[in-house]
């Protein structure tokens, strides 16, 4: 009996398209192997010349199911020598940050019982520290996943919308490379999204705004957004069409407000050109997404004079933008409570962003 239902397991991999089978594991389950270029990934993603699925923005996803004890995944970093992080859920419980060395990686996540179970990766680090490479999944009756039906929310801005600098919990503040402290799965719009029981993309770099980034003029995000890396010298552009938001909140604000390195020549911030950056890239999301309600969010980060004068800055923007398009929704404006954000240069921790996302929820429930 057991002979014939391998038999039959491997007749079913087979069928299966792109899936190879392997030797049975001691349950007698055949092993497959699932090419990434078979995943169904959320977020901007491309599939490479070697047919490997590159997971480009910050918690950019796939799904898969297996059945049995245990999976693989085999993933790379960027390129020899570098190394990024994916987060993963396992049957819809959060398990842990992986660190993925080099370029060939593979990752063994263990069930606690046999069974059938479903697994969902999340690049962990932002664009601008290269792309997360998945290889190849390996497991028995291993399956991709559609995310669920849902609506969509875009959540475009910067450092804090990365997750960035959030998370010291394996690699202290100070050490270690920037994106060590990223943890993007527990930044304030996937735990909102998972929350309002919505579907999400992030497209944020850390350090840029709206007219200026952080310590230089640009590119800024809304020169970037069009690429499929959000990076200044990159051609390739983003397919549009590959996602339909129901919601884009737009973040930005912080960087254009800051005072520099100290070493580049910075001018006092200027309102105008701020808000008029702001409204054309509006505009330039509407062009792509004309039905999408839009959001704009204040910054956590910021305090005192300089919060008000964000707040007052994008109630313009709206005031612009809900004139150009009567007919439309209205823009929706949310301000930020103050914080006092003490993850690594002052940025929000893990339980801040937690502070946001429970801040945010109604909010966009409202939306929804």
């Amino acid at each position: 009996m057991k002979l014939r239902l391998t038999f039959l397991a491997a007749v079913s991999c087979l069928l299966y398209a792109g899936c190879t089978s392997l030797k049975s594991n001691s349950e007698d389950l055949v092993q497959q192997e699932l090419p990434a270029s078979a995943l169904q990934p959320v977020g901007r993603y491309q599939v490479n010349n070697a047919q490997n699925l590159e997971l480009i923005t910050s918690a950019a996803h796939v799904g898969f199911s297996f059945e049995g004890r245990e999976a693989k995944v085999v993933a790379s970093a960027s390129y020899a020598g570098a190394h990024s992080y994916f987060q993963y859920e396992l049957d819809g419980e959060y398990q842990k940050r992986v660190r993925i060395s080099g370029l060939n990686d593979t990752v063994v996540i263990t069930a606690p019982s046999a069974g059938k179970h479903t697994v969902w990766v999340y690049k962990t680090t932002e664009a601008h520290t290269g792309p997360l490479v998945i290889q190849k999944v390996v497991g028995a009756n291993v399956k991709p996943l559609i995310r669920p039906n849902a609506p969509l929310i875009e959540f475009i801005g910067n450092s804090i919308t990365c997750g960035a600098a959030a998370d010291p919990s394996e690699v202290p503040c100070g050490t270690g490379e920037y994106h060590d402290q990223h943890n993007a799965y527990q930044a304030y719009g996937p735990r909102v999204a998972r929350a309002v029981k919505a579907n999400f993309i992030l497209s944020s770099v850390s350090g840029y705004g709206a007219y200026r980034n952080w310590n230089n003029n640009g590119p800024t995000l809304p020169e970037v957004y069009e690429k499929i890396d959000l990076q200044g010298k990159t051609t390739q552009r983003w397919d549009f069409a590959k996602f339909t938001p129901a919601i884009v909140s737009i973040a930005l604000g912080t960087n254009d407000f800051s005072d520099g390195d100290g070493k580049t020549p910075r001018l006092p911030f200027d309102s105008a050109r701020f808000v008029n950056a702001y409204v054309g890239f509006v505009k330039d999301v509407k062009s792509k997404y004309p039905k999408a309600q839009i959001a704009l969010m204040s910054s956590s980060m910021m305090n005192g004079p300089r919060k008000q004068t964000l707040e007052n800055c994008l109630t313009a923007v709206k005031k612009q933008i809900d004139t150009a398009y009567p007919s439309a929704k209205p823009v929706a404006l949310h301000f930020f409570k103050p914080m006092q954000a003490s993850g690594c240069t002052g940025h929000p921790s893990v339980a801040e962003h937690g502070v946001m996302a429970a801040e945010l929820e109604p909010f966009f429930k409202s939306l929804l």
